[in-house]
């Protein structure tokens, strides 16, 4: 059974940081290239940033790109997502997401590339 798990949500002031992760389990992970998005109420999910099955390449939303970083630990079989500068437009559920790559390529910005879900995590950013 295929399990991604995110954490480290809550409610924050805008300015400040949080990091949320994402535990998987039930996979290769290391085959895996990793994303995150998120959906805001009334609002469709969208992407937030990517990273590569290596961890080499990253890829971010314009919204997000100098603010948030992604990475991940392949022997911990867990992504982050180190969340700075913190913007009340930045609040939604926070979803991570798995997708499978034969070979090392670019990550994917589409949600309907990949392959898995986690069932996401609450960030709150007040003014």
């Amino acid at each position: 059974q295929v399990l991604l798990v995110e954490s480290g949500g809550g409610s924050v002031q805008a300015g400040d940081s949080l990091r949320v992760s994402c535990a998987v389990s039930g996979l290769t992970f290391s085959t895996y290239a990793m994303g995150w998005f998120r959906q805001a109420p009334g609002k469709e999910r969208e992407f937030v940033a990517a990273i590569s099955r290596s961890g080499r390449t990253t890829v971010y939303a314009d919204s997000v790109k100098g603010r948030f970083t992604i990475s991940r630990d392949n022997a911990k079989n867990t992504v982050y997502l180190q969340m700075n500068s913190l913007k009340p437009e930045d609040t939604a559920v926070y979803y991570c997401a798995a997708d499978y790559q034969r070979y090392l390529v670019a990550p994917n910005r589409g949600l309907n590339e990949y392959d898995y879900w986690g069932q996401g995590t609450q960030v709150t950013v007040s003014s």
